[in-house]
């Protein structure tokens, strides 16, 4: 895989109009994305009010929709989706449609016991890692070997130095890498994934603006966009 699409990410329609809340919208959005050259879909399941959620319901409406795309399908487990660690884990174990994959956020307190109970049931762990020492964490966690890949996250105002050194911790691994960077971090970080040979990811949930600064329509125009950049 070298692109995934971020079709939403805890954004709601007030952000951006086409940011995916409901099935058919999902639906939608991953097939608009995978038609323009996305190989996987990362979706945050949503309250009907498009606050993310855990719950197994909301997840099974979301991951349902985002398989009418065709690819591998992911979610979040972002700790602002659920209060505490200990809900985030009951509500995983309530799943009833599970997805491919789903990323788990080192730097957020239980990850270690998110992936396990993940891992217990099937799905694929993916490590976000949007520091330092998220990163270490990670390495020190004894799961590092069964995860599917880890995504190397440079945060809005991040310089491209953290980029490579996230790169730079975890390139001996051996697990597949992807980097990505949010907001103005979105492209250079790409652009810096596409010369290191890395996947990458794109969508309304890391930036709502192509790389000239003008406005996307949606998620399939930022793929299109980044498409044209890889090689």
């Amino acid at each position: 895989m070298k692109l995934k699409a971020c079709i939403n990410g805890p954004r709601t329609p007030r952000d951006h109009p086409a940011v995916p809340v409901s099935g058919e919208q999902i639906a939608a959005e991953s097939i608009a994305a995978v038609q323009a050259g996305a190989e996987a879909i990362h979706v945050h399941p949503k309250r009907p009010d498009g606050t993310d959620s855990l719950e197994a319901e909301h997840v099974a409406i979301a991951v349902d929709a985002a398989r009418q795309a065709g690819v591998p399908v992911g979610v979040t487990t972002g700790a602002w989706s659920t209060p505490t660690p200990g809900a985030r884990v009951d509500a995983i174990a309530s799943w009833t449609v599970l997805p491919d994959f789903a990323s788990v956020n080192w730097h957020e307190e239980g990850a270690s016991d998110v992936a396990r109970l993940l891992l217990d049931r099937g799905v694929g762990v993916e490590a976000g890692l949007w520091n330092a020492a998220a990163a270490e964490a990670w390495l020190g966690s004894g799961l590092t070997q069964k995860c599917l890949r880890a995504l190397l996250e440079v945060q809005p105002g991040d310089s491209s130095e953290v980029g490579a050194e996230l790169v730079a911790l975890t390139s001996t691994t051996g697990i597949p890498l992807l980097l990505h960077g949010q907001g103005d971090a979105c492209w250079d970080s790409l652009r810096t994934a596409v010369e290191l040979g890395l996947a990458t990811r794109i969508g309304l949930e890391d930036i709502l603006t192509l790389p000239d600064g003008s406005p996307a329509t949606g998620n399939a125009d930022l793929v299109a966009a980044a498409v044209a950049l890889l090689p």
